[in-house]
């Protein structure tokens, strides 16, 4: 059995290395805050959802009130700053636009996904005609409007706080799974970031998946199977772009503690799968087509409204058939990413980690329907234990994120 480290060892810190990184010298926290504050007013003023404006302005005074913070003489202010940064950037926007009803499509989705589940046993309608009637995730997200369809239209019920509270939980377990604790400002400059605040607030749908897949990852480095299976499996049964932490995980999980764990995760991963999605399609087998494989691909009846300026949806609509070659370029990074992790597979959670934020990222990037608020999955995957860690190179600027959270304050 391989003896491994979850995250590299740290180094001792020269003391005129950590005189160097005080504080007082640089910090780069005020920064980070303004550039933010400077973010979110751009995007109150040019956008045209009113959700988006809203957390425009929300997220601005946020920001702003956090910028001051950081650059203030007090360290117990500067350790609020991103406290203060994610109340105003998510959770103030969050509550006031849960309150009045307000947010992005995909909310409505799940809400009315909830609603057929309950009535139908399928969250697809068999005869989708409008953008508003497709339901691209798999059938475990509908599992996020069951309150709505048992409560109606009240705040309470709003999907947005099951994301969050899955979000939260779920990257919270992982850390102390990997590491031993779990650190509040590291979730709380998480949740700030612009990239994951503006999901949380009108959205949110990537979230609760991105904290699982993070599970996944944690139980398999520590060899636990069984929750390998369960936190993969549930992951893979909301959205089809979780589906790699399957095979990143269970690698994982083979390294660390042989190829029966990861038989053993798997068969969980294949239960939980089978549970969460089989009835679904076996409910209406047309309509789990349309929604769930024909919409994304761009071949159902109504276009996906999904288009960022990146690769993938540039070569679709620029070139002569270049949606089938944007396919096929997804397929052959699919297969390269495969062969790599197989012949170098990770041993540690940190590379493990980076090995999945990066098959995301390509997945995202060539995608033919795209959007950068997509890019939240790698990012969140690639900082999270990060934040958690310790130096692992003091030579040069390569050094623990964790450590610079701790040292910049």
């Amino acid at each position: 059995m391989t003896r491994t480290p979850l995250l590299r060892q740290p180094l001792a810190v020269p003391a005129a290395r950590r005189r160097s990184l005080s504080p007082a010298r640089t910090t780069p926290w005020p920064l980070l805050w303004a550039g933010s504050a400077v973010a979110a007013a751009l995007m109150a003023a040019v956008t045209d959802e009113g959700p988006h404006r809203i957390w425009g302005l929300c997220a601005t005074i946020g920001y702003a009130v956090a910028t001051i913070l950081a650059a203030g003489p007090s360290s117990r202010l500067r350790r609020a700053a991103p406290f203060v940064a994610a109340v105003g950037a998510a959770v103030v926007p969050m509550m006031w636009l849960v309150v009045h009803r307000q947010g992005q499509l995909e909310v409505d989705v799940v809400h009315h996904s909830g609603v057929l589940l309950l009535q139908t046993g399928s969250p697809y309608l068999p005869e989708p005609s409008q953008l508003e009637d497709y339901n691209p995730y798999l059938p475990a997200m509908a599992l996020f409007g069951l309150p709505y369809a048992l409560l109606g239209d009240s705040p309470v019920a709003d999907a947005r706080w099951g994301f969050a509270l899955v979000f939260g939980l779920a990257l919270a377990v992982a850390a102390r799974v990997a590491v031993g604790h779990c650190a509040p400002r590291a979730l709380a400059l998480l949740a700030a970031f612009p990239l994951l605040a503006l999901p949380l607030a009108s959205g949110g749908i990537d979230l609760p998946v991105t904290a699982l897949m993070c599970l996944a990852l944690a139980t398999a480095a520590v060899g636990r199977p069984a929750k390998t299976g369960l936190a993969a499996g549930a992951a893979a049964a909301m959205k089809w772009t979780a589906w790699p932490v399957l095979v990143v995980a269970l690698v994982l999980l083979a390294v660390r503690r042989g190829g029966r764990a990861a038989s053993g995760a798997g068969a969980v991963a294949a239960v939980v799968l089978v549970v969460l999605t089989v009835p679904s399609f076996l409910a209406s087998p047309g309509a789990f087509v349309e929604h769930v494989l024909r919409y994304p691909l761009g071949a159902g009846q109504v276009a996906s409204p999904a288009a960022s300026p990146l690769p993938g949806h540039l070569i679709a609509t620029l070139l002569p058939g270049g949606r089938p070659l944007a396919l096929v370029l997804l397929a052959w990074a699919a297969v390269a990413i495969a062969v790599a992790l197989v012949t170098r597979p990770p041993r540690t959670l940190l590379a493990a980690a980076d090995r999945l934020a990066f098959a995301l990222a390509v997945a995202i990037c060539l995608a033919p329907a795209t959007r950068f608020g997509y890019l939240l999955m790698p990012l969140t995957i690639a900082a999270w234990f990060r934040l958690h860690s310790s130096p692992t190179n003091v030579r040069g600027s390569s050094m623990s994120v964790g450590y610079l959270f701790n040292r910049f304050e």
